[in-house]
């Protein structure tokens, strides 16, 4: 399995970690997903679209909070990875991130899983 840290980005209040796991880009946001942080979030999605990852893997267990633009970051990513054939996997949502996708029916358009080895498991896209 490819353990390779891609990188990571930063702010006071939203910390992006990016790793490879064989054909997932696992994205990992820790802290409070908004307007002001949603930059922090989209660039690293981007970039591992861009290096040819259609599967992300975004790693919610250390997301605290998640707004309407933070959903739409991670909407605006669901796209143009199935676009790709791919596709973007949640994991381990806190009730409070996943009380915005449930208000919003976003929740449907996602793969859900309870852990990270669940989503790296499923071989759906």
């Amino acid at each position: 399995m490819d353990r390779g840290t891609v990188g990571s980005a930063q702010s006071g209040r939203l910390l992006v970690e990016v790793r490879e796991e064989g054909p997932s880009a696992v994205v990992t946001p820790a802290g409070e997903l908004d307007h002001h942080t949603a930059d922090l979030l989209r660039e690293p999605l981007e970039e591992c679209l861009d290096k040819g990852f259609n599967r992300l893997v975004v790693d919610c267990s250390r997301l605290e909070f998640c707004d309407s633009t933070g959903l739409n970051v991670l909407l605006g990513a669901r796209l143009k990875a199935e676009a790709a054939g791919g596709g973007v996997h949640l994991v381990a949502m806190q009730p409070v991130v996943a009380r915005v996708f449930e208000i919003t029916g976003a929740e449907a358009v996602f793969t859900l899983h309870d852990t990270l080895a669940a989503a790296l498991a499923d071989a759906s896209d």
